[in-house]
């Protein structure tokens, strides 16, 4: 990908923010991310609801980064409804978590996640994961048209 793309990442915890984000600076990743601390801010973000209705502050993202487990609208039901909508659907949607269970990976996928990937619990590791996401879906991946 020529141009630097966008990722929202959707995490409620906040040391998780810091980190993540901290691995992309790590990792001299020039990607510009954009955070919704919960499902409705990352369906008003989606959506360009609310204070995201300003589409040049904050565009339509090239890749979303996803927690399930959050207070309010969970990252099954933001998933729900992004790949329900005509416009968003061919965004791709990462699950990233640390939840195991069988079931939220199998729901995910049923809904229509692109990936599941468990949280690292090394930082070390947090850089790996989002040096592999650059690799893969903004140098390998050739994107839905339109994104």
């Amino acid at each position: 990908m020529n141009t630097v793309a966008i990722i929202l990442l959707v995490e409620d915890n906040h040391m998780d923010v810091v980190l993540t984000l901290d691995a992309f600076r790590e990792a001299k990743l020039t990607n510009k991310i954009n955070v919704a601390r919960n499902g409705k801010e990352a369906l008003d973000y989606m959506f360009g609801r609310d204070k995201f209705a300003d589409r040049t502050l904050y565009p339509m993202p090239n890749l979303i980064l996803l927690d399930l487990k959050m207070p309010g609208i969970d990252g099954f039901e933001v998933l729900r409804q992004i790949k329900n909508a005509e416009i968003l659907k061919r965004i791709p949607v990462i699950i990233l978590t640390s939840s195991k269970e069988e079931g939220d990976r199998t729901l995910s996928y049923d809904i229509g996640a692109n990936s599941y990937l468990l949280k690292p619990v090394s930082f070390d590791g947090f850089i790996e994961v989002v040096q592999k996401i650059d690799d893969y879906w903004f140098t390998l991946n050739i994107g839905a048209p339109g994104i």
